[in-house]
């Protein structure tokens, strides 16, 4: 494939996650759960809890494709690949969540996507070992993030702690696969700024 073929394939991808409605793979773990009953602001809540995780999934998407994008080694890029195709189950099952509780995606999306994009790109520059180990950090960190969502939710809406729980558990098994395919270990600073970064953009997300 020539660079210029590569590059349209890559805007279209782009395009497609920004613009177009996710498709899963798989069907969503809350669909045999019924609505609980929710008052207003509770709806509210829940709904600016699974924007955050859909924006999280719009990065995600953009991480693995500047990930893949540079990472050297075939198996690596499968890898990345295979993750990013279970990230768009979880982007299309946040999304239609939002929609059932009356919400909608954050604004700011094109941004976040870029953002991750070229963070994906550099990681993939820095080499395999690195490239696995900011996946590595970023799953674990999201993995964290849901894990504050859940108790956050209440008890009696599992049509979406079905969900989160089972993106939290999937994000548990990219982490695991980054580690076993040869991921370095970040150190500490690197990691805080991460965590900064990300806390910027969910506390943004949330009302915008």
């Amino acid at each position: 494939m020539s660079i210029l073929d590569q590059a349209i394939v890559e805007f279209d991808r782009a395009l497609r996650t920004l613009a177009a409605p996710a498709r899963a793979h798989r069907p969503s773990p809350g669909r045999d759960h019924p609505e609980a009953s929710l008052s207003p602001t509770q709806r509210q809540h829940i709904g600016r809890l699974m924007r955050i995780n859909h924006t999280g999934e719009i990065c995600a998407q953009a991480l693995y494709q500047g990930q893949s994008l540079t990472a050297r080694l075939a198996a690596n890029r499968d890898a990345l690949r295979a993750a990013a195709q279970e990230e768009e189950d979880h982007l299309a099952w946040c999304q239609s969540r939002i929609q059932e509780l009356g919400g909608r995606t954050s604004l700011l999306n094109p941004l976040w996507y870029t953002a991750s994009l070229a963070l994906g790109v550099l990681a993939g520059m820095a080499g395999e070992r690195w490239n696995l180990a900011f996946l590595e950090e970023t799953e674990r960190q999201v993995e964290g993030h849901l894990a504050s969502h859940l108790a956050r939710i209440p008890e009696a809406d599992q049509r979406t702690r079905s969900v989160v729980e089972q993106m939290k558990s999937d994000e548990m098994g990219h982490a695991e696969l980054a580690r076993r395919l040869g991921a370095a270990q970040f150190p500490t600073p690197v990691k805080v700024a991460m965590k900064w970064s990300s806390r910027l953009m969910t506390r943004t997300v949330y009302w915008v």
